[in-house]
């Protein structure tokens, strides 16, 4: 797995919540808009969560892992063997580490979406526009794209409605490429350790190896 796609692995995970809570200015109806609003409302009471998530990517592959959330800035998803995948925000930094290839990425958290997401407070004024808001059977869906266009591509955020549960995301790239992440079991929890959100480099340090 090269670096780029540990990266795209990192921001299809966290993308789609962030984004999608971030609204441009105007092209929402009254209706549309409160569907936006409950969203936000429940995003912003879920402080700590857990579950699990079912990825499938652009090729079609699927694997799943168990979710964690911790807001403010924490979140981890590990992946079920033998995939090898542990991808955490400690609040600070994103960093992937797989074990079976043994590497090991970081990210500044402010770099991607998710810590808007991840925010003690959801802010409604990023410079993402959403593009589109969809009613489905049990639900709604919110598309948004980056208002800015500084980053191609388009994301949407599924919600179930009865009761009002974020049910996955999807990200789709400039190439047109989706990952899909859909939530199961994901509910509300308490006291979750502060060990699930560290995630050290587990390479032997060496004095040439600068931190990414």
């Amino acid at each position: 797995m090269t670096s780029l796609t540990r990266r795209t692995l990192a921001l299809a995970l966290a993308a789609a919540p962030a984004s999608a809570l971030a609204q441009g200015a105007g092209g929402l109806s009254a209706a549309d808009q409160a569907l936006v609003n409950r969203a936000v409302a429940y995003l912003e009471n879920l402080d700590e969560a857990k579950g699990r998530f079912v990825q499938t990517d652009a090729r079609g592959a699927v694997t799943e892992g168990d979710v964690y959330i911790k807001r403010p800035g924490k979140a981890r998803f590990a992946y079920d063997p033998p995939v090898g995948l542990l991808v955490v925000s400690d609040g600070g930094r994103v960093s992937i580490a797989n074990s079976r290839l043994k590497t090991f990425d970081s990210y500044p958290l402010m770099a991607t979406p998710l810590s808007l997401f991840l925010a003690r407070q959801i802010r409604l004024d990023r410079g993402v526009v959403i593009s589109r808001v969809t009613r489905l059977s049990d639900g709604f869906s919110i598309t948004a794209r980056d208002g800015k266009k500084q980053a191609e591509g388009q994301i949407t955020l599924s919600f179930t409605d009865s009761p009002l549960r974020l049910a996955g995301w999807t990200v789709t790239d400039a190439q047109g490429q989706s990952t899909r992440i859909r939530l199961t079991r994901l509910e509300r929890t308490s006291g979750l350790a502060s060990s699930l959100f560290v995630l050290e480099d587990p390479r032997p340090k060496s004095p040439g190896r600068a931190r990414m």
